[in-house]
């Protein structure tokens, strides 16, 4: 390897085939996959967050996978600091780091860096936690939005996991989150001093094959446990305001184990807001390409599996990672 560290993001949609692709060129590269999904961080979820099998993770190292407990919240800036532990130990072993994910701010946290904010009190986390689930988002981005309205203004009303960050980090500082991150941040990922290089493959697929591919993921997760997943969590009591449980199918699977639906439905109800997520993850990165960091190879095809990579973008995938870092990749 040259002496600036070379990582590989893999970014797109849910269910546009990251893992595949970075499964088939893990083992192509000598690589070592880490997660850069918001939700399959999570302990507890492998089946509805379609985290890897075992058979995946028998085949090559995978990283930040069912790591974090559910009643833990996970936030941007423990995963930077995870994953830069990850990344540092691929480099040492002689491996190329695989960052495969759709979550588009833990990208930009490691190539652009993250605000440096103070840790929050616990008192106004609860706070935070209380006022959503009594209130509401829509109510909690009103209460926002008169005392931090440059916050409020970058948020959607019904993003409930940013909004109640937003009022914690206000209450706690008494500053708004977003004039902490008009302050500076961390900067770029850094090993040892020196600055990673970063090239990116980013799949965008067809909003069609995206449809077909959500309902098949659905049966498929309902015939694999998704069902008794999310009844171990609603055993536990925990938070509905927690990331997980927010997670695609939770709150939909959820309603139809207390009665409250049909199964149809619920399966209906997760199918179109899992489509809905994926035109936001679309729009996201249309709007912050990964191109401002990173030299980017953009697949307009769903990577249905690791034999479908290898007949039909093998080749083309590796001709551009090659053209760019000839001589850094191992096995190059």
């Amino acid at each position: 390897m040259s002496d600036q560290p070379l990582a590989l993001l893999i970014a797109g949609p849910t269910a546009s085939g990251k893992s595949a692709l970075a499964l088939g060129l893990g083992q192509d590269l000598g690589g070592t996959v880490i997660n850069a999904d918001s939700m399959q961080v999570y302990a507890g979820l492998r089946v509805l967050t379609a985290q890897p099998s075992d058979k995946e993770m028998a085949l090559l190292p995978h990283r930040l996978y069912g790591e974090r407990d559910p009643a833990v919240a996970a936030s941007v800036a423990w995963w930077r600091g995870r994953v830069l532990e990850e990344m540092k130990a691929a480099r040492a072993e002689g491996r190329l780091p695989i960052l495969c994910g759709g979550t588009g701010l833990y990208f930009r946290s490691l190539t652009d860096g993250i605000a440096e904010i103070p840790p929050i009190p616990p008192e106004a986390r609860e706070e935070a936690r209380d006022l959503l689930a009594a209130e509401g988002a829509a109510a909690l981005h009103a209460r926002l939005a008169a005392a931090d309205p440059a916050s409020a203004a970058r948020l959607r009303s019904s993003d409930s996991q940013r909004l109640a960050r937003a009022w914690e980090v206000w209450r706690g500082t008494g500053r708004g989150i977003a004039s902490w991150q008009g302050a500076g941040s961390t900067g770029p990922a850094r090993l040892d001093g020196v600055p990673w290089r970063f090239v990116a493959i980013r799949l965008d697929p067809p909003r069609e094959a995206l449809r077909e591919a959500i309902g098949l993921r659905w049966d498929a997760m309902l015939r694999g446990g998704a069902e008794d997943e999310v009844r171990a969590l609603l055993a536990r009591r925990l938070d509905p305001a927690l990331p997980a449980m927010r997670a695609h199918g939770v709150p939909e699977l959820s309603a139809a184990l207390r009665g409250e639906m049909g199964a149809e439905e619920a399966g209906r109800r997760a199918c179109s807001a899992i489509g809905q997520y994926t035109k936001r993850q679309a729009t996201w990165y249309r709007h912050r390409s990964l191109a401002d960091a990173a030299r980017t190879h953009t697949i307009h095809a769903r990577i249905a599996s690791q034999k479908q990579y290898s007949e039909s973008h093998r080749a083309e995938i590796l001709s551009f990672l090659r053209s760019i870092v000839d001589g850094t990749l191992p096995g190059a």
